[in-house]
């Protein structure tokens, strides 16, 4: 397993960050799929994206400034683990977004397919961010 850290400091209120992130649009910021179907269980939100002939679901809890979301077991899922925490908090008439993610992609030899599903996954997470600074800044 493979866990990766990235960081943006954005030009907006924490309330303005957390309303632009909601789960689909977590998906969407993300850059890799596109968002299918959206639906709520158990208190969770789950999300249906895919693209390129993959379809793949997340689970989604929303948590006091922030929120966690990991890929569910499906068959066909392009990795074997992938958990995000997703944090916001105020800091210089801004916000301080974190996200930090675990991977694998469970296919062997681990430490080469992991490095490269936590660099894959560092660029999500970078290209997430960027995509939600300006989209409220």
């Amino acid at each position: 397993m493979r866990t990766v850290e990235v960081s943006q400091f954005v030009q907006a209120p924490p309330g303005v960050v957390e309303r632009a992130l909601d789960p689909a649009s977590i998906v969407e910021h993300e850059g890799s799929f596109e968002v299918r179907h959206v639906e709520e269980r158990d208190g969770d939100v789950h999300v249906v994206a895919g693209g390129a002939g993959l379809e793949l679901s997340f689970r989604f809890e929303l948590r006091e400034n922030g929120i966690f979301y990991e890929q569910i077991e499906d068959e066909g899922a392009p990795l074997e683990t992938m958990e995000t925490d997703l944090s916001w908090r105020s800091e210089n008439e801004g916000t301080r977004i974190d996200a930090t993610s675990t991977v694998s992609m469970g296919v062997r030899p681990r430490t080469i397919t992991d490095r490269i599903a936590g660099w894959k996954r560092r660029g999500e997470l970078r290209r997430a961010l960027s995509s939600v600074s300006d989209a409220v800044g």
